[in-house]
């Protein structure tokens, strides 16, 4: 490896280094509030790395890796996440007692994972990354031992992780025995090529499957509502943004790289699995009285949204796709963290505000707190000014480009079901409170959860206003992409 080769690397070595740094200091003394300032302040310098390594970007680092500038973002994209995740968690964690330092290593090192995945470019990488983020999800998610629901969560997406990893490889070692690579450049090559591929095309299959487990795809997604609904609130968060995101990410990278947007054949398989993700989430959301159920099943309609622009791949060119996507990721993973970060800061010592009982009246007893998860949530159902007015703004015009008018029908009828059920949490909080109130904790601007909040807010509003900056950074990242 060159010089120029660790500098690319920087943002995985700083991350790495944090991990490290923080596993010390728990070994030599046992801190909360300092351990948690070596996390945060740790991956905040991780992130002025991403800026050192922008400059000489792209660098293929050895057949497994590869930094570009669609790496780099996605990983600024995380780590920003995590840190919002850290935050979150510091007094969730630290009013519940115990020893609750190993949280955040924990939070690092499946980061680390996150970061590999998004600069893979080799099953290897993929694999490894893949496995760093789930192992360290399982302890995450299973973190209040003495919770049953926590375990009960952890067991059940153990188990299906590793029903995912199995179709996974399995994918891997089709593609591999037609194609004689485990490099998604050297698949692309091949696949170029030669016409016929029955393996590589039933491995691709398979490997959108393992994929598909991983971000709560229907038929795939019987795990999420119970695994959300018991980890605590802040690892929750996490689960639905930056596990997500990340994977997202690869698959966009691997369709590109491995060219295997040209087996337009897919369309039909992912088109049924993209109906049926947006009506199954957005009708079993409105069943719901459960919030961090609620959130979940909308979670899965909107990796159903994310789906149709990525189905457009198979029909238009990939940049119009590469920037819907990561304009949809950066929209979803903000208005999610913001809705999951009310709900950690609104959650006593003793249980979770999780039932939407608990915001009977919010607007009159804690109207702040009410004014930001209005905002999460008018975002997350595609209201104008807000960032997810544009993202599905950039899904319409992927599926419109491609001629998908029947997606773009049903993306339009979930949309009008998601707006049902957001609006129905607005109502409750502009109720008259209740008794049911007394639950829930008062959370103040000033304090680090309004503070995050509130730059939260502002991001939505600012994308959804004056979107163009973002905009133009991600197209400058799809044309150099691939």
């Amino acid at each position: 490896m060159k010089a120029l080769d660790f500098i690319g690397l920087l943002p995985i070595i700083a991350v790495a280094s944090v991990s490290v740094a923080v596993m010390v200091a728990i070994s030599f003394r046992r801190n909360y509030d300092f351990v948690w300032q070596i996390a945060v302040t740790g991956l905040i310098l991780s992130m002025v790395t991403i800026i050192i390594a922008w400059s000489i970007v792209p660098l293929q680092i050895t057949p497994l890796i590869l930094i570009d500038k669609y790496a780099l973002f996605f990983t600024l994209l995380l780590f920003a996440s995590g840190v919002l995740v850290l935050l979150f968690c510091y007094e969730y964690f630290k009013v519940r007692g115990g020893q609750n330092e190993e949280l955040f290593l924990l939070v690092l090192t499946a980061l680390l994972g996150s970061v590999v995945l998004v600069s893979s470019n080799h099953f290897a990488s993929l694999f490894i990354g893949l496995e760093t983020l789930s192992v360290s999800l399982f302890a995450l998610i299973a973190y209040p031992t003495k919770d049953s629901r926590a375990l009960e969560a952890a067991i059940k997406y153990l188990i299906l992780s590793a029903v995912s990893s199995a179709f996974l490889l399995f994918g891997m070692a089709l593609i591999y025995f037609e194609t004689g690579s485990l490099s998604f450049s050297s698949i692309g090559a091949f696949q170029t090529t030669i016409a016929e591929q029955p393996y590589s095309f039933t491995g691709i299959i398979m490997l959108f499957i393992g994929l598909a487990f991983k971000l709560s795809l229907v038929p795939f997604h019987m795990w999420t509502s119970d695994v959300y609904e018991g980890a605590p609130a802040p690892i929750t968060a996490f689960v639905a943004t930056v596990s997500k995101g990340a994977i997202f990410a690869v698959l966009l990278r691997y369709f590109v790289q491995a060219n295997a947007f040209h087996f337009d054949t897919l369309f039909p398989a992912l088109a049924l699995v993209a109906i049926a993700t947006i009506l199954a989430g957005n009708l079993l959301a409105l069943l719901q009285t459960n919030i961090k159920r609620i959130l979940a099943y909308s979670s899965i309609a909107h990796l159903g949204y994310l789906l149709v622009a990525f189905a457009a791949g198979l029909f238009v060119g990939v940049e119009l796709v590469i920037e819907s996507i990561i304009f949809y990721l950066i929209a979803y993973i903000l208005t999610t963290l913001g809705a999951f970060g009310v709900l950690t800061a609104l959650s006593p010592s003793d249980s979770e505000a999780d039932t939407i009982e608990d915001y009977t009246g919010l607007f009159w007893t804690n109207p702040w707190i009410a004014a930001f998860f209005t905002v999460m949530l008018l975002s997350l159902a595609g209201i104008p000014l807000t960032a997810g007015f544009i993202a599905k703004f950039y899904v319409f015009t992927a599926g419109v480009d491609s001629d998908l008018w029947g997606l773009l029908f049903v993306v339009i009828a979930g949309s009008g079901i998601g707006l049902f059920y957001y609006l129905r949490i607005v109502i409750e909080m502009a109720k008259q409170p209740s008794h049911s109130t007394s639950n829930t904790k008062t959370v103040y601007p000033a304090t680090i959860n309004g503070i995050s909040l509130s730059v939260l807010t502002v991001l939505i509003f600012w994308f959804g206003v004056r979107p163009s900056a973002l905009i133009e950074m991600i197209t400058g990242i799809s044309q150099g992409f691939g």
